[in-house]
């Protein structure tokens, strides 16, 4: 069973007190720039420990979650040009088990716009989405030991999406694009770790002898929502929609919907609350879901003034 490094913890503890004292956010307005530039970074931390005789039961556990965020946008008369990085980790070590992933996310995402009225643009845009680390499943074989399974893994699977279309946007808060030419190449590193001729012939939609997979004639949607709802409450989601011509079916349709609710609790301190919601018919015939709740820090620094 893998074994987070003893180091692990007391580095993260560190960061900890790193973040707590620097001032949670930072506003320098620059009205000089065409850029809106913006960046979020944030750690949570979980720790339980109980004694050998703690007759309620428990187990001794660490984990965190870490966050970061950087958005940098441009514009100037017609043209503009958004980039974004968002990227998520986060591991829980608890006692007899090692290490387990519980969060794991990497999408970046440009766009270029051409303005065609103060609410539409002409947009040409490409985004990455895949994972940092391996994912694994945990049965346990006839002795009653648990043996784990590679699953997924960083490139494995990867989406590379370019999209052509049109961008609605009628407050800051919130953009619709509209993609009807979205080709997509799904990337599977190392595809025979996934391969199984029953249960899983074709791993992430790709042919086994393959690596790759194209699909050139497709639709994507993609909206994305990011205010304060209350004081000091955040809600931010983005929700994608990714739909082959080739085979269009309701249930081979993709979706994938982010979800985050924030709320700040001092200077320092906040409580998040995230999901994911997902149904790629080429990973499960099902619904997959995921949920965390964490208490920790948020630094965040921005170029420019909120509209409230």
């Amino acid at each position: 069973m893998r074994k987070i490094p003893t180091f692990i913890p007391t580095t993260l503890v560190l960061l900890l007190l790193l973040f707590a004292s620097a001032q949670a956010q930072v506003v320098k307005v620059d009205t000089i720039t065409h850029w809106k530039k913006s960046f979020k970074a944030g750690l949570n931390l979980n720790q339980a420990t109980f004694s050998s005789n703690w007759k309620a039961g428990g187990v001794n556990s660490i984990g965190f979650t870490a966050i970061l965020n950087y958005k940098a946008n441009y514009k100037k008369d017609k043209i503009s040009w958004d980039n974004e990085i968002d990227l998520s980790y986060g591991m829980v070590n608890n006692q007899g088990q090692g290490y387990r992933k519980t969060l794991d996310r990497i999408f970046l995402d440009t766009k270029y716009g051409r303005a065609l009225s103060d609410k539409w643009d002409l947009s040409i845009s490409a985004n990455l989405q895949s994972q940092f680390a391996g994912g694994y499943t945990y049965t346990k074989d006839a002795n009653n030991i648990e043996q784990e399974k590679l699953i997924s893994d960083f490139l494995a699977p990867a989406y590379i999406t370019a999209a052509l279309g049109f961008e609605y946007h009628p407050a800051e808060y919130f953009k619709l694009r509209l993609s009807p030419f979205s080709p997509r190449v799904t990337i599977v590193r190392n595809i025979g770790n996934y391969f199984d001729p029953v249960t899983n012939p074709t791993p992430f939609g790709v042919n086994p002898n393959e690596s790759t997979r194209f699909q050139w004639l497709a639709f994507q949607m993609l909206a994305e929502y990011n205010k304060d709802i209350a004081e000091n409450i955040n809600l931010k989601w983005r929700y994608v929609l990714f739909m082959d011509y080739e085979k269009i079916d309701v249930n081979k349709i993709d979706h994938r919907l982010d979800l985050n609710l924030t709320a700040k609790v001092n200077k320092f301190v906040n409580v998040s609350l995230g999901g994911i919601l997902m149904y790629f018919n080429a990973q499960d015939k099902d619904i997959q879901l995921s949920q965390a709740l964490s208490l920790g820090v948020m630094y965040t620094f921005q170029n420019y003034e909120e509209k409230k």
